[in-house]
């Protein structure tokens, strides 16, 4: 049985995530979705709220399961009994820094392989930091997430443009 895990921040998941999800799930025997607790970076939702945006989103993958981790992303593959990590691959830059991390890994544990998978044509432009510049500015993201996170995504927002007092 071969359990590969898919680390990511996931702030929020998008369906380019989801396709890389589905993809991994019909290719491993078990599929752990790791959603980074402590990203270096800003994070619009807690870490729990992004780890039930992703359950609720991959409700239809039966071998899957979603959980939160931090520390070294390795360690965790090796706490989970995890032979591969996923990753997903949009452009050229995600390339060069996905492979930085891959070397790192190899060297700190050679028995874990990395698997990428190159992003399908219609997810490609998709990444979390512009999804939320489009949608804090009004635009329709309905076709870019699931619509529980887009109602997620608008209810922030909405949230955030409230004065301290207002309601």
């Amino acid at each position: 049985m071969t359990r590969a895990i898919y680390p990511g921040s996931f702030d929020p998941v998008t369906n380019g995530h989801l396709d890389i999800a589905d993809r991994a799930a019909a290719l491993f025997d078990e599929l752990i979705i790791c959603v980074y607790d402590v990203p270096q970076k800003h994070l619009m939702f807690t870490t729990k709220e992004r780890v039930e945006l992703m359950r609720k989103a991959v409700t239809h993958l039966q071998n899957a399961q979603v959980v939160p981790y931090t520390g070294l992303t390795i360690g965790f593959a090796r706490e989970m009994n995890a032979r591969v990590i996923v990753r997903g691959l949009r452009m050229t830059s995600d390339f060069e820094r996905e492979f930085e991390m891959a070397l790192m890994n190899k060297k700190l544990a050679p028995d874990i392989e990395l698997v990428c998978f190159m992003t399908s044509l219609e997810y490609q432009f998709i990444s979390s930091s512009l999804l939320k510049e489009a949608c804090e500015l009004g635009g329709d993201i309905s076709n870019l997430v699931p619509n529980h996170v887009a109602d997620a995504l608008v209810k922030k927002f909405s949230l955030a443009k409230k004065k301290p007092g207002q309601q």
